[in-house]
C-alpha cells in the first residue's frame, strides 16, 4: 500500500453509485451503494467507511514516516530515537511473547498487598487506574479564562453504564464476554480457578454500584448537571474514604480549595465502596483496571483476551494488524512530535490559505443564516452574530510545538515500563496547567488527526491536517464537491456553537445564558422536535435511533449542510463558471453527493447497536437520509416530491440555523 490509497476525481464519480436506486427512494443507497459494494467490510473492521479509508490512508502516511526514522543511530533522548523506539517495541511480538506477564507482576502483587489506606496511593499515581474516577484540569466554564480541576465519572470495563443494568439478551450476552475476559485476564498472572472467579465476580459487583450511580449518557450531554462546585473541606467531611487531600497531595498539588465535582452519585458510590468492601473485592477490582489498561501492550494472549470483549460488543472478526496497533502508540503518547513531520511532508500551504477561505465563507454564511432567522428576535441575534464573530479558528497545525524532552523511551526496558512513562508523562502536562490561565493556543488534536472540534469553552474550531485531504477536501477539487464535504464539516462545527450544548455558552467560552427566555423557549420546542424526528428511525430489527443522544450532532448536520449551501452559492457569484452540469449533474445534485459520499460505509449489526448506545453521532446512513429529508433545496435538487420515500411533508420538516 501507498500513501496516496484514496484519489479525487474531478465531478461525480460513478462508481461511488447504485444507479438502480431512484435517490427520491433511498437517497444513502443511491449515492453511496457503489462504494458500498466496491469496499466490503474486512475482519478487522466493525464498521468501515470513506471517513475510515481517510484514516487508514493516514497511517500509511504516518508508518512512512515514522518507518524512515533510523532510531538505533537517533541522538538518544531525540524525538526520532522516541518515536522509532516506541513504534519498534510495539512491532517485536517475539519479545513480547517472551516477556508473557512478567512485566505486569510486580504490580500485580504490590496491588494485592495494599492495605485500605494505600488504594488512594495508587488511584492517584498508577497509571491506568480510572475506574473509580478520573480528574483532570480543564477550563472552569464559569470563568473560561481559568482553569478548574474537576473529578468525573470513571471508566467502567464493558464501556456503558446500560450493559450492567439492562435486562436485555444482548446486555447479558456483553456481560457474559466480560466475565470471561476478566478470568482469562486473572489466568494470565497465576490465578487459581477459584481466584479467576471471585476476581470476576468481585469486579463485576463494584462496576454495577458505579454504573447505577453514573450518568446515563444523555445526561451527560447537560453541562449543568455536571458543574458541581465543592470546597476541598466539604468533600473530605462528606466523603471521607476518599481522601481527596492524600490524592491530590501524591499527584504534587495541595492548594486545592475547591473541585467541580461531575457526578456527585458516583463519588458517593465510589466512598461507600471504599469504606465497606472487603479488600479483597478491592485488590480484584483494581488489579482488573490495571490489567485491562496493559493489555494491548503485553504478549498476544493478553491481545487476543481483550480482543474477545471487543468482538462480542461490536462484531469485528479480528484485531487490527500489530503495525496499526502499535503505530497508534507514538502517534497518540508523542502525537505532535509525530504531527510536526507530518505536516512537513504532508500538508501544503496552499491548504492552509484555500481552507482559511472557506472558513471565511462559512462564516459569512451563517451570520446571513443568523441575521434571516423568523424565530429568533433582534435581541438574540445580535448577541449570536458576536459570539460568530468571536470564533477563534485553527487550521493544520498549531503555532507553537509541544516539548517531549522530559519523557524517556529506554528499549532495555520492557514496552509496558515505557508506556506508563508515556501515561504518566501525559498526566504530568494536564497537570501542569494547574493554577495557569488557560492556554488558548493550545489544540486538542494532533495535527495528523482525521477529525474536527468545536471548544465552548475557547469558542474555536479547529480543522487539522489529518482531515484536509480527499475525500473531504481537494485545493484543486470542484467547488460543488468541497462545498458538499470540507464546506459541511466548517459549517458543522461552526453550528456547533449554537446546538443545545454550545448554545448554552457565550462568546468568552463562559457557561452564560445569552438568550432572551421567549427566544429559548421557541429554540427549546425545535430542539425537541428534532430529537424526535430522529427517535423514530428504526436502524435494526426493532432498535431506534436515540434523537436525544444524537441531538448535537444532528443540529450541525443540518447547519452546517444549510449554510454550506449558502456560501456554496455565494462563491458561485464570484465564479460563475463553475455553475455548470459536469457529467449529467447539476452543481446542487454534486454538493448533495459530495456529502453523502463522505458517510458512505458498512458496519456490523452488533456495531449498530454499540453505536446507537454509546456513539453520540447518527449512523452514517441517517445523517445522510435523516438530515436531507428536512432541506428544500435538496427535495428540489433530485425532484423528491410527495409520495417517495424520501420526502417529509413541510408539516414535520425541521430547520433551526
Amino acid at each position: 500500500m501507498t500513501a496516496n490509497a484514496i484519489t479525487a476525481p474531478l465531478g461525480v464519480d460513478r462508481a461511488n453509485l447504485d444507479e438502480s436506486v431512484a435517490p427520491q427512494t433511498d437517497f444513502y443507497d443511491y449515492a453511496c451503494g457503489g462504494w458500498m459494494k466496491l469496499n466490503p467490510l474486512k475482519p478487522e473492521f466493525a464498521r468501515f467507511g470513506t471517513f475510515d479509508q481517510l484514516r487508514d490512508n493516514n497511517r500509511i502516511q504516518v508508518r512512512e514516516l515514522i518507518s524512515g526514522l533510523d532510531s538505533r543511530n537517533a541522538v538518544p533522548g531525540s524525538v526520532a530515537q522516541k518515536i522509532g523506539d516506541l513504534y519498534s517495541m510495539g512491532l517485536d511480538s517475539l519479545r513480547l511473547n517472551i516477556q508473557g506477564a512478567q512485566p505486569v507482576m510486580g504490580d500485580v502483587v504490590a496491588i494485592n498487598q495494599a492495605g485500605r489506606a494505600d488504594i488512594i496511593d495508587m488511584l492517584a499515581t498508577a497509571p491506568g487506574m480510572s475506574g473509580f474516577f478520573e480528574t483532570g484540569v480543564e477550563a472552569d466554564m464559569m470563568s473560561s479564562d481559568n482553569n478548574a480541576m474537576y473529578l468525573t465519572q470513571g471508566t467502567l470495563g464493558m464501556g456503558d453504564r446500560d450493559y450492567y443494568i439492562e435486562d436485555t439478551d444482548r446486555a447479558r450476552s456483553v456481560r457474559e464476554a466480560y466475565a470471561g475476559y476478566l478470568r482469562r485476564l486473572a489466568e494470565l498472572v497465576g490465578y487459581s480457578a477459584d481466584g479467576q472467579a471471585r476476581l470476576a465476580d468481585n469486579t463485576i459487583a463494584i462496576e454495577t454500584q458505579l454504573a447505577h450511580a453514573a450518568m446515563s449518557r444523555e445526561e451527560l450531554r447537560d453541562p449543568a448537571a455536571s458543574y458541581n462546585p465543592m470546597a476541598m473541606s466539604e468533600l473530605v467531611a462528606e466523603y471521607p474514604a476518599v481522601d481527596l487531600r492524600r490524592y491530590f497531595d501524591r499527584q504534587g498539588i495541595t492548594d486545592i480549595d475547591t473541585l467541580i465535582v461531575g457526578q456527585p452519585k458516583v463519588l458517593a458510590a465510589v466512598d461507600s465502596i471504599l469504606a465497606n468492601a472487603s479488600e479483597q473485592a478491592l485488590h480484584d477490582y483494581l488489579t482488573v483496571m490495571y490489567l485491562d489498561g496493559a493489555a494491548d501492550y503485553l504478549s498476544d494472549d493478553f491481545v487476543a483476551a481483550k480482543f474477545g470483549l471487543t468482538r462480542a460488543i461490536t462484531g469485528v472478526e479480528e484485531p487490527m494488524p500489530r503495525w496499526k496497533r502499535a503505530l497508534a502508540v507514538p502517534n497518540a503518547l508523542l502525537g505532535e512530535a509525530v504531527g510536526e513531520l507530518y505536516v512537513e511532508k504532508y500538508f501544503p500551504e496552499r491548504s492552509k490559505t484555500k481552507m482559511l477561505e472557506l472558513v471565511g465563507n462559512l462564516r459569512k454564511a451563517l451570520g446571513m443564516h443568523i441575521k434571516g432567522l423568523t424565530w429568533m428576535s433582534d435581541t438574540t441575534k445580535t448577541r449570536a452574530l458576536e459570539k460568530l464573530d468571536a470564533f477563534t479558528v485553527k487550521v493544520g497545525y498549531p503555532d507553537k510545538w509541544r516539548n517531549y524532552s522530559a519523557l524517556v523511551i529506554d528499549p532495555r526496558q520492557s514496552y509496558w515500563d515505557n508506556i506508563k512513562r508515556a501515561i504518566v508523562n501525559e498526566q504530568k502536562y494536564n497537570l501542569a496547567q494547574w493554577g495557569k490561565p488557560v492556554d488558548r493556543d493550545r489544540w486538542y488534536m494532533t495535527p495528523q488527526t482525521v477529525n474536527a472540534y468545536y471548544n465552548p469553552t475557547t469558542n474555536e474550531i479547529c480543522f487539522p491536517a489529518g482531515i484536509l485531504q480527499p475525500p473531504y477536501f481537494n485545493p484543486d477539487a470542484d467547488p460543488a464537491e468541497n462545498y458538499g464535504a470540507i464546506g459541511v464539516v466548517i459549517g458543522h462545527e461552526m453550528t456547533h456553537g449554537f446546538d443545545d450544548q454550545g448554545s448554552l455558552f457565550d462568546k468568552d467560552g463562559n457557561f452564560a445564558n445569552w438568550w432572551t427566555p421567549a427566544d429559548k423557549e421557541k429554540f427549546t420546542g425545535l430542539t425537541d422536535r428534532l430529537a424526535a424526528q430522529f427517535d423514530r428511525i428504526i436502524v435494526l430489527g426493532d432498535t431506534h435511533a436515540n434523537g436525544r443522544l444524537t441531538l448535537g450532532e444532528n443540529i450541525a448536520d443540518q447547519g452546517g449542510l444549510r449554510v454550506a449551501y449558502t456560501a456554496y452559492h455565494m462563491s458561485l457569484e464570484a465564479e460563475p463558471e463553475s455553475d455548470k452540469t459536469i457529467d449529467g449533474f447539476t452543481p446542487d445534485q454534486r454538493f448533495y453527493l459530495a456529502y453523502a459520499n463522505v458517510w458512505a460505509g458498512n458496519i456490523r449489526d452488533e456495531e449498530i447497536l454499540n453505536r446507537t448506545k454509546t456513539d453520540p453521532h447518527s449512523l452514517g446512513r441517517w445523517r445522510v437520509n435523516g438530515t436531507l429529508r428536512n432541506l428544500e433545496q435538496f427535495f428540489d435538487a433530485f425532484s423528491v416530491k410527495e409520495g417517495d420515500a424520501m420526502w417529509l411533508a413541510p408539516s414535520e420538516r425541521v430547520i433551526i440555523w
